[in-house]
């Protein structure tokens, strides 16, 4: 029998040094030295749950719990069990990119990790999940698509999601991506996929939630993080849909899900964690150690190979193709036993209801404005809304009503050709001074009233621009000092057509000394806006612990930005001129903090004035005006807001809108 105090003592190790990575206390060497890949962080991640909330059962409490549950299982159990099937939601996260650009993948690339799933789990004849192992199993579990949302209209199981991110570290997915997205996961299994910003790490998964140990509470606060996440490019099978984007041939077959699916389901790793550890299956050989590739290697007691084909290993996804029968007693003890995996068992998610011929559905994104639209003299303000077809009939046009924070009703009008189930991006344009509510109804639909109202409305948050630092010179120069771990740090230049204009290379790791300062001189086009992003895949920036890291962004001898402690990512933007935001009158930068500075054109007229107002149109401030030079007003006692800047000569007045961080 495997040792459970082995696997305990594994996890308490594993957990310190988890905790120790999270103060930033890494190991250099933290990636096995044959693959450049993180296949799973699913123990990391039940140690970083253990460790934000206590309540939460340890590793061995939760073993203590299931074992004896499993036994009594495995002496009753019934081979010709019934089939369960889970509904599924696939969340597929993206930054608006068109279908079938990175991150933002097609529905056969999402279909095709579904087919994956069913054929793994369910052992079928003449796919790559069917073996002739004397212990393998068909776990008679299967995976739908929902087909009925948590509103109770009708869906395809596939949710996108679009954020105005990039990239998503853990603790972002864990904090903003999942609580914002999820669907009830004692309905659904919810899966998403996502950019990483660590590119290394595949996927990961939350082992199930128990209840039911005397003298314990449930550990609660964690349905908000239910459910599995992969990379985009290890979602899905080129050899079901070869089309869709993958990041390589090694982890293109599905198998990254099959695998965090199982953990979700409450399986071990196939080696405990330890060496020669403890997985809590007697049927699959004691392994030393995670296998990669598809070798052939004994097992500890040193008669037997390890099963590199489990699918609990960490081998290549064409190697795999095992469940056992003693993973899949301890499966359906989870799926029977512990209450969010319970209650999927009479989910009827995945059953469809009868769609209308004309069904719209709206959503507001959760999208900000790009730098497009902070670089010109006319500022164009928009929110984005996706329109999806939910019936029967081609969906051509529609006709919606908009309102900001509960005002007059505006109407837009849409045409396009959608069929059932696909999704169309609407930018309606609009006015505002701050952030604000936005709220978007369906009026008709193919000419016609619309025939289901519950998916008819949606509400979410408009916000403004923002707005680029001018800067005085086309000179640009960056100065990077990277910590001992420069292969976690990227960065590049884009510009107004978000056209990357410049990029880093590939840095490389420098355990024993710091490398050098490098300098970038860069001279860039007037009458533009850029925007300059760094990124550390840590998520610990490039200051403090590993060496004094920093960067400086100057135009000329200004600088535009600097900083080391930045966390995962920082960017800034920023124009080669001063921003024309009104007729006559050139404001320098916008927002404003301690004083707005500004230029009055020389034909503007005699004896000018300004004024600042409040947006309740109430005199905050007045000053004398000159004409061609630049006018600075002290504007730090200003509480954060909007604000109007009049100035009045002899001939005429104008007026501008500033914001004051």
């Amino acid at each position: 029998m495997k040792s459970a105090q082995s696997l305990l003592m594994v996890m308490v190790l594993l957990f310190l040094n988890f905790a120790q990575a999270q103060q930033k206390q890494k190991v250099f060497s933290k990636k096995p030295n044959h693959t450049n890949v993180i296949r799973c962080f699913s123990v990391e991640y039940e140690n970083y749950i253990q460790q934000k909330n206590p309540n939460r059962l340890s590793n061995e409490q939760f073993e203590k719990w299931l074992n004896p549950i499993v036994e009594n299982y495995r002496k009753n159990r019934s081979e010709a069990g019934s089939i369960i099937t889970i509904p599924v939601v696939v969340h597929v996260v993206n930054n608006g990119e068109a279908l079938g650009v990175a991150p933002n993948i097609t529905d056969e690339q999402v279909r095709s990790q579904i087919t994956v799933m069913n054929n793994d789990f369910r052992k079928k004849i003449g796919t790559p999940g069917y073996n002739l192992s004397p212990v393998g199993a068909d776990i008679q579990i299967q995976f739908a698509l929902a087909q009925v949302d948590p509103k109770g209209n009708p869906t395809n199981g596939i949710h996108r999601v679009i954020f105005d991110k990039s990239s998503w570290s853990m603790d972002e997915i864990e904090t903003i991506l999942k609580p914002e997205t999820i669907w009830d996961p004692g309905q659904y299994l919810n899966m998403w996929s996502v950019n990483f910003s660590d590119s290394s790490l595949l996927g990961y998964a939350q082992f199930p939630d128990a209840s039911g140990l005397q003298g314990l509470d449930p550990s609660g606060g964690l349905a908000s993080t239910d459910g599995v996440v992969a990379n985009y490019g290890t979602f899905g099978s080129r050899e079901i849909y070869p089309a869709g984007l993958y990041s390589n041939t090694t982890y293109d077959k599905g198998r990254t899900m099959t695998h965090e699916v199982g953990h979700w389901l409450g399986l071990r790793h196939i080696w405990g964690d330890a060496t020669c550890g403890d997985d809590y299956c007697a049927d699959t050989p004691t392994a030393h150690d995670a296998n990669y590739g598809c070798p052939t290697v004994l097992s500890c007691n040193n008669l037997e190979n390890e099963m590199v084909q489990n699918y609990m290993d960490y081998t290549d996804d064409s190697c795999m193709n095992i469940f056992t029968q003693n993973q899949k007693d301890r499966i359906l003890t989870i799926i029977n036993n512990a209450p969010r995996r319970a209650s999927l068992k009479a989910s009827t998610k995945d059953q469809p209801i009868n769609l209308f011929a004309n069904d719209a559905e709206l959503k507001v994104e959760k999208d900000a404005y790009g730098i497009q639209a902070s670089c010109g003299a006319s500022v164009e303000l928009y929110k984005k809304v996706t329109i999806t077809n939910r019936g029967t009939n081609l969906l051509t046009n529609a006709v919606l009503s908009y309102s900001i924070n509960g005002g007059a009703t505006q109407q837009y009008s849409w045409s396009g050709t959608l069929g059932t189930h696909q999704s169309d991006i609407v930018k309606i344009p609009i006015n505002i001074d701050a952030q604000s509510t936005f709220s978007v109804n369906i009026v008709s639909v193919n000419g016609q009233t619309d025939e289901r109202a519950s998916n008819n409305a949606s509400t979410g948050t408009a916000s403004l621009p923002s707005f680029a630092n001018s800067v005085p010179s086309q000179d640009i120069t960056l100065k990077l000092q990277l910590d001992n771990y420069g292969s976690e740090v990227s960065w590049s230049l884009k510009n107004s057509n978000n056209e990357v204009v410049y990029a880093s290379p590939v840095y490389q790791d420098s355990p024993n000394q710091l490398p050098a300062l490098m300098t970038y001189n860069w001279k860039l086009a007037k009458d533009e806006c850029y925007v300059f992003e760094i990124n550390d895949t840590e998520g610990d920036g490039i200051c403090c612990d590993y060496g004094e890291g920093y960067y400086t962004l100057l135009s000329g001898e200004q600088i535009i930005a600097s900083s080391g402690n930045f966390g995962s990512n920082e960017s800034t933007l920023f124009s080669i001129k001063p921003i024309l935001i009104g007729q006559d009158i050139l404001l320098k930068k916008n927002p404003v903090n301690e004083q707005l500075a500004f230029i009055v054109n020389q034909d503007f007229g005699k004896n000018c004035k300004g004024y600042i107002y409040n947006i309740s149109g109430v005199k905050v401030n007045e000053m004398l005006v000159q004409n061609a030079v630049e006018n600075t007003v002290e504007v730090s006692s200003l509480q954060t807001g909007v604000y109007i800047l009049k100035v009045v000569s002899d001939q005429k007045s104008t007026l501008v809108k500033f914001i004051k961080n």
